[in-house]
Order: C-alpha cells, then structure tokens, then sequence
C-alpha cells in the first residue's frame, strides 16, 4: 500500500508559478512510477505529467510542455510537479497518482493509488 498526499496548491495570478509536493508513504514508496493528474470543475480527469521511478524518464501531456516540469527525490519519497506561466483554464483539484510496475503512464486507470488532490486557483 502506498499513501500519497499532495500540497502546494493555492491561489495564484495568471502568469505565476506554483510547485506541488506529493508524499509517499508505505513500502517502498520510491519504487512507483509515479503522475500527475488534474480535474476541472465540470470536467474528466485529464493526465498532466509522469515520471518512472528513477526519476530518469518523464512525460507531459501536450498543453503543459515547456511550463510543468516533474521531479522526484526518491530520499525524500516525494514527487514535485514545478508549474510555470500558469493560465486561468488550468484551474483544478491537482491529484498525484502512484502504480505498480516498472513503467509510467499517461492513462488514469493505470494508477492504483491516488492522494486527496490539491485546488490550484489561477486568476486574470
């Protein structure tokens, strides 16, 4: 079992950075692959960004290349996801998300573990 909580979130201005934490606890916590996840309101859980466990390998869904970096410390059991020239339509609960296997993935329902989720509120 791994248990994962996420924070970081707040509100922000159109434009601004904000940097999420996830903590991992539970066996071997550093072992997941591990994503980052986020949901309007009125909307489907769409995928943000991955990382396997190494850290050495990540992926970004396509509006967030080049602004959202994804991070890991695998001493520390916590995943970061650093968000940069952040748009008001990125309003949302931003969950982190953990899976067992060796691999990340972009697909939700590849996740077997899921945090409480942190609201990020993006103004004009």
């Amino acid at each position: 079992q791994v248990q994962l909580v996420e924070s970081g979130g707040g509100l922000v201005q159109a434009g601004g950075s904000l940097r999420l934490s996830c903590a991992a606890s539970g066996r071997t916590a550093s072992n997941y692959p591990m994503g980052w996840f986020r949901q309007a309101p009125g909307k489907e859980r769409e995928f943000v960004a991955a990382i396997n466990s190494s850290g050495g390998n990540t992926a970004y869904a396509d509006s967030v290349k080049g602004r959202f970096t994804i991070t890991r410390d695998n001493a520390k059991n916590t995943v970061y996801l650093q968000m940069n020239s952040l748009k008001p339509e990125e309003t949302a609960v931003y969950y982190c998300a953990a899976r067992n296997g060796w691999l990340y993935k972009t697909d939700m329902g590849a996740y077997d573990y899921w945090g409480q989720g942190t609201q990020v509120t993006v103004s004009t």
